[in-house]
C-alpha cells in the first residue's frame, strides 16, 4: 500500500496540470458543500427559535373534533374547536418528565368591525394570559409603540403588520391609549397626508364560530409591537386577554364559572312544579321551599361582579394548548406518547407536531430544506461529472504509460489502487482545504450582519438575521459526500485505465 501511494504521488507531480484542475474541483465542492450543508443546520437551528420558541412550542394540543391538523393559518378553514377541560390536560402534561413548558391559548379568526360602515374584515385573535405567554415566549416581541398588556388587564396589542393592513383597508390609523402618531411609523401614503389621517386607540371584533353566539366586543390598543421574526406572518396574530377573547367567541369564560347565582334566582331554579304555575298568576309572588319571592324583584340580565383574584383563568375555554420540550425530548415519540395517554384517559385531545399545526408555513420549511439540500446535491453531481471527465482523459493520455507497465508485469488491480490513490491524495489534501475554508465562511457569515424583513427570506434564513451553523454532525456528513464523490468519481477512470493493454503501448509508440 505504502509503494501505491508514492508511486501515486510521483504521478500526481508528474502531471500537475491535471492534478490542479481536479484538485481545484474538489476543493470548490467541497467548500460549497460544507457552506451548503451550514445554511440547512442554520435554518433548522433558526425556525427552531424563532417558531418554536418563539410562537408554537415542539408540540400543539387540539381538540379531537378538528377535522385538521393545520390549526394555525388556515386563512378559509373551520373554526378551531373549543378546549373545555384544560384542568385535566394540565395535569396530565406536568406528569410528563420531557415537557419543560405549555401554554392554554384562545385562538380564532374574528370579524372586525368598522363604523363606517364599510364591509367587516378579518383578524386572528390569540388570548392569552399574558404573564404565563411572557414565560413561554420571553423576550419573541418589541414593542414598538405603548406598552405590552398587564395582568388581569383588559385590551390588545396589535402588531404592525396587522395595524398596516387594518389603515390600507380602512384608513384608519390605530394608535395605543393615551399615545400619539408616531411619524416614523407611518406608511409612506400616511405621510403625505398628515392632515387627513384619522386615528383610533380601539378596535371592535366579532367573535367567528360555526357552533356558538359570538359578541361584538370594542378592545382597546394598549401597544403596538412587533415579531422579532417572521412578523409579516405572525403579523396576522393580534395579542388579547383571555377573558375578553373568550367573551367575543361566546365561550365559557372563567368569571362565568366562579360568579354566583343571587339568592333569589337559586330559589326561583329549585322551585317545585306546582309552584311555577304561580308565575302565570296576577300575582307577582310565588312560594318556594325558602318563602316567598318576588319576581319582580329579580334581574335576570345582571351580571354579578367577582373579584379578580377570586379567577381562575385556567377553568374556562381554550382552543389551542402549546407545549416545549426539553432537551431531551424526541418530538415523534413524545407526540405518540401523549396521544396513547390522552386516548386512555379519553380527554378528547391530540397532539400534533409544530409542523402540522402550522399548516403552509411548516410544509414551506419542509420544502425550502429540501430544495437546499438538493442544490448540495446538485455540486455533489457536478462535481463527479468533472472529475470523472478529467480523470478519464488523464487515463487516456496515459495509455502508453500504463501499458509500458503492463508490460513490465503490473497487474490490472494495481493500475486500479494507482488511479485511486491519487485520486484518494488529492480528495485528502484539496478536499479537506475545502471543508476547513468552508467552516471558515460558515463562521464569519454571522458577523456581516445579514438581514432581511421579507418573510420568505427570513425562511430561508430561519429567521431575520442569516447565520449558518455547523455542527459535527454536519461536518461529519460533508467528509462523507467528499468520499462517496471520491469513490464515484473515480469507478469509470479506473475502469478506462484497466482497459489499457500493453499492445496499446506499443501501438502509441
Amino acid at each position: 500500500m505504502e509503494l501505491i501511494f508514492k508511486i501515486a504521488w510521483r504521478n500526481i507531480q508528474r502531471h500537475k496540470g491535471k492534478s490542479i484542475v481536479i484538485g481545484a474541483i474538489l476543493f470548490i465542492g467541497a467548500l460549497l458543500m460544507t457552506v451548503g450543508n451550514g445554511v440547512i443546520s442554520g435554518m433548522e437551528k433558526g425556525l427552531t427559535q424563532n417558531i418554536i420558541e418563539s410562537f408554537t412550542g415542539h408540540i400543539v394540543l387540539i381538540s379531537d373534533k378538528n377535522e385538521s391538523d393545520s390549526v394555525l393559518l388556515s386563512m378559509m378553514g373551520k373554526a378551531v374547536e373549543p378546549i373545555n377541560n384544560y384542568p385535566a390536560i394540565k395535569k396530565i402534561l406536568l406528569e410528563q418528565s420531557d415537557i419543560e413548558k405549555f401554554l392554554p391559548v384562545g385562538k380564532n379568526m374574528a370579524i372586525t368591525l368598522y363604523e363606517s360602515g364599510m364591509a367587516p374584515g378579518f383578524a386572528f385573535l390569540l388570548g392569552v394570559d399574558i404573564e404565563e405567554y411572557k414565560k413561554m415566549f420571553p423576550d419573541n416581541i418589541t414593542v414598538i409603540e405603548g406598552r405590552m398588556l398587564e395582568k388581569g388587564e383588559k385590551g390588545i396589542v396589535i402588531p404592525t403588520s396587522a395595524r398596516k393592513e387594518y389603515f390600507d383597508y380602512t384608513n384608519i390609523w390605530l394608535i395605543p391609549e393615551g399615545g400619539v402618531v408616531v411619524k416614523e411609523n407611518l406608511p409612506e401614503d400616511a405621510k403625505k397626508n398628515m392632515n387627513e389621517l384619522i386615528t383610533k386607540d380601539n378596535a371592535v371584533f366579532m367573535g367567528s364560530t360555526e357552533s356558538n353566539t359570538t359578541t361584538d366586543i370594542r378592545l382597546g390598543v394598549k401597544g403596538v409591537v412587533k415579531y422579532k421574526a417572521l412578523n409579516t406572518i405572525w403579523g396576522h396574530f393580534t395579542i388579547g386577554d383571555i377573558e375578553s377573547y373568550r367573551e367575543c367567541m361566546g365561550y365559557f369564560s372563567a368569571q362565568d364559572k366562579v360568579s354566583e347565582l343571587p339568592k333569589e334566582k337559586k330559589e326561583l331554579l329549585s322551585m317545585k312544579n306546582e309552584n311555577l304555575d304561580s308565575l302565570f298568576g296576577s300575582e307577582s309572588m310565588f312560594v318556594s321551599s325558602a318563602g316567598k319571592v318576588d319576581v319582580s324583584e329579580i334581574d335576570f340580565k345582571k351580571k354579578e361582579s367577582v373579584k379578580k383574584e377570586n379567577i381562575n383563568l385556567e377553568t374556562g375555554v381554550y382552543n389551542l394548548v402549546f407545549v416545549k420540550l426539553k432537551n431531551g425530548g424526541t418530538l415523534k415519540s413524545e407526540v405518540k406518547k401523549l396521544n396513547d395517554i390522552f386516548k386512555a384517559n379519553k380527554i378528547g385531545i391530540r397532539a400534533v407536531t409544530w409542523k402540522k399545526a402550522a399548516g403552509a408555513i411548516g410544509s414551506m420549511t419542509t420544502i425550502i430544506k429540501g430544495a437546499l439540500f438538493l442544490f448540495v446535491m446538485f455540486l455533489f453531481l457536478v462535481a463527479i461529472i468533472i472529475i470523472v471527465n478529467t480523470l478519464s482523459m488523464a487515463a487516456l493520455e496515459r495509455t502508453s504509460e500504463i501499458g509500458m507497465m503492463r508490460v513490465v508485469g503490473a497487474r490490472k488491480e494495481f493500475i486500479s489502487r494507482m488511479f485511486f490513490g491519487e485520486t484518494a491524495i488529492l480528495s485528502i489534501i484539496f478536499g479537506c482545504a475545502g471543508i476547513l475554508c468552508g467552516i471558515i465562511i460558515v463562521k464569519l457569515l454571522p458577523f456581516f450582519n445579514i438581514t432581511s424583513q421579507n418573510d420568505m427570506i427570513q425562511l430561508l434564513f430561519g429567521g431575520n438575521k442569516f447565520q449558518p451553523f455547523l455542527s459535527i454532525t454536519d461536518i461529519g456528513l460533508t467528509v462523507g459526500q467528499l468520499v462517496l464523490v471520491t469513490f464515484i468519481a473515480v469507478i469509470y477512470p479506473i475502469k478506462v485505465a484497466k482497459s489499457v493493454t500493453p499492445l496499446d503501448a506499443i501501438s502509441r509508440e
